[in-house]
């Protein structure tokens, strides 16, 4: 059997974490992901190997989630086969420093409002880290939170934002009904 590998980077900050309690996080996501890792906890390099290509892909972004900022328990739902992460770049909408900062804190919203909001009526979790908005949930709400982070980033008003994101929400969930009966 052929053996595959990863080497990731994450911030030094977010080495603990991955680590966990005594190792517990780590053991998990071997466990769940048959991989194997070893953790350069002073450099911030992950190196994954496994013999099992989507085992490994999905233990990458687990670790990856984490070190978006994501909790553990929100990042293992990638171990679910229907949940997805999407990573957003925020210097592509960004002309400065400081126009990075007012984006960041226009999807986080006064104290977390608009955050929550999203992560509300999409069923996703939305972590802002860095220069990073990551999202995580089932596949077809997260394509949809994607986009109304993107409105956002982009100048839209909130109260635009929610709206569409109300009617979404009633398509996905009519989709969802109906996708039951066939």
């Amino acid at each position: 059997m052929a053996d595959y590998s990863y080497e990731l980077k994450i911030p030094l900050a977010r080495i603990a974490v991955v680590i966990g309690t005594n190792g517990k996080v780590k053991k998990e996501i071997e466990e769940a992901t048959h991989t194997n890792l070893q953790i350069d906890s002073a450099e911030g390099d992950v190196f994954i190997t496994g013999e099992d290509a989507l085992g490994l892909y999905t233990a990458r972004e687990v670790i990856l989630a984490i070190g978006r900022g994501f909790n553990p328990e929100l990042a293992k739902l990638l171990l679910k086969q229907d949940y997805a992460s999407e990573k957003i770049d925020i210097t592509n909408y960004a002309k400065t420093k400081k126009h990075e900062i007012r984006l960041r804190g226009r999807v986080i919203g006064a104290e977390g409002k608009a955050r929550e909001v999203m992560e509300e009526l999409t069923d996703c979790h939305v972590s802002v880290y860095g220069k990073t908005i990551t999202i995580i949930g089932e596949i077809d709400n997260v394509g949809v939170c994607k986009q109304a982070i993107e409105m956002l980033l982009g100048g839209s008003q909130h109260s635009t934002v929610y709206r569409w994101l109300e009617k979404k929400r009633r398509e996905l969930k009519k989709k969802k009904i109906i996708g039951n009966f066939e």
